[in-house]
């Protein structure tokens, strides 16, 4: 099906107008950190860099070394380089999900193998991976829609089974853990997202967690292949062996992580409590899936709350006459050009889900009685 217009052409609310669908959270103690940079030194990447990495590793990380880059996009890059993807190399990769998961393989010449979701979280069906594993087969890509872990036991063995990496896209699951593991601690990739709406943001950025052993090639690798501790030393003997990228976070918005690590714990707090009403409240209502709950060996980290609805556009109109956004944010890559176009029939759950799923309104500008308002609306038919 091609995109809805009507929904994807109707113009972004203001948090004036009603409740907006995404809303930046800005901790207080940002304001203060980041007005101390723009007086001192250091701008660019500077001490509040490995400030910001060592303070993440050790909250999530598990024999693993954090790695602050400019973007989600730029850390998955790196890991898909550090995993030693080549061109012609086949990684399985989920057909839901931003873009930015699967743009870095057209870069580097690998050759994207689209799985089906799961219908009924929307994650990678792991029954299709497991069907689409051939000897070239270097990696598996997993992304953990809306915040909900991934099966990662079985995706594990697989690994285990045919010697493949799996490499996580964590954007939207800062502080989800799946069997009591938080996830960072599970596989030897995972990328998380700093973008504007994201649990915490950096204005834009992104962390990578790696092995330690590859930690100072990943460091290389984020600023031109140069060995800037040699660098600074005035060793230009130091040759560059590596083509690498301008990948690296600034101390500006280090500054701002910093703050909001320091409040994190009730910043998803909250966000778990909005996403646990709508989930009470929406259960059980006819004609509608509630993605992402029901689980007990997991914990949901509360990004995105979506649902699955027949007539969806009549019910994205109904909450939109009650000044209430919604939408798809995203959609499945295989019918973009640059992936090769849709093939009709090859994903039968995403053909099945595709003019169903919906997202509603989660952040902390929000109230308990926004989530009630807008789940009476939904209630009371569409």
């Amino acid at each position: 099906m091609g995109l809805n217009k009507g929904m994807d052409e109707a113009k972004l609310m203001e948090p004036n107008e009603g409740i907006v669908l995404f809303h930046p959270h800005i901790p207080s103690g940002a304001i203060e950190r980041v007005t101390k940079v723009l007086s001192g030194r250091w701008i660019g990447q500077g001490p509040l860099v490995d400030e910001f990495e060592t303070k993440f590793n050790s909250l999530y990380g598990k024999n693993t070394k954090a790695l602050a880059v400019g973007s989600g996009t730029d850390a998955l890059h790196l890991a898909y380089l550090l995993a030693d993807i080549k061109e012609g190399d086949e990684v399985i990769v989920p057909v839901f999900t931003c873009t930015a998961t699967n743009i870095p393989f057209l870069y580097m010449g690998a050759k994207i193998v689209f799985a089906d979701v799961d219908p009924h979280t929307m994650n990678i069906d792991v029954k299709h991976v497991k069907r689409l594993v051939t000897e070239k087969t270097k990696a598996i890509v997993v992304v953990h829609y809306g915040g909900l872990p991934c099966e990662m036991d079985e995706l594990k063995a697989l690994s285990a089974l045919h010697n493949i990496t799996i490499i996580e896209d964590a954007a939207h699951a800062l502080g989800a853990t799946y069997k009591g593991e938080n996830v960072g601690s599970i596989s030897p990739y995972t990328m998380y997202s700093f973008q504007a709406i994201k649990h915490i943001t950096t204005g834009d950025g992104g962390l990578l967690l790696l092995p330690e052993e590859q930690y100072e090639k990943a460091k290389r690798l984020r600023w031109f292949g140069i060995d800037r501790s040699a660098k600074q030393m005035g060793i230009w003997e130091n040759d560059i062996t590596e083509v690498g990228y301008k990948y690296q976070m600034t101390d500006i918005g280090a500054a701002m992580g910093l703050a909001a690590l320091e409040e994190f714990d009730q910043t998803l707090a909250y966000r778990r409590k909005l996403f646990s009403i709508y989930e009470r409240q929406l259960t059980g209502c006819s004609h509608l899936h509630f993605v992402g709950g029901g689980y007990h060996d997991r914990e949901h980290a509360a990004w995105m709350c979506t649902i699955l609805v027949e007539n969806r556009k009549q019910l994205w109109q109904k909450l939109r006459d009650q000044k209430i956004e919604s939408a798809q944010v995203h959609y499945r890559n295989d019918r973009y050009s640059i992936f090769g176009g849709k093939v009709e029939g090859r994903y039968p759950n995403m053909d099945e889900v595709e003019d169903k799923y919906l997202v509603l309104p989660l952040h902390t500008r929000m109230s308990e009685d926004d989530v009630i308002r807008i789940c009476d609306v939904i209630n009371s038919g569409w």
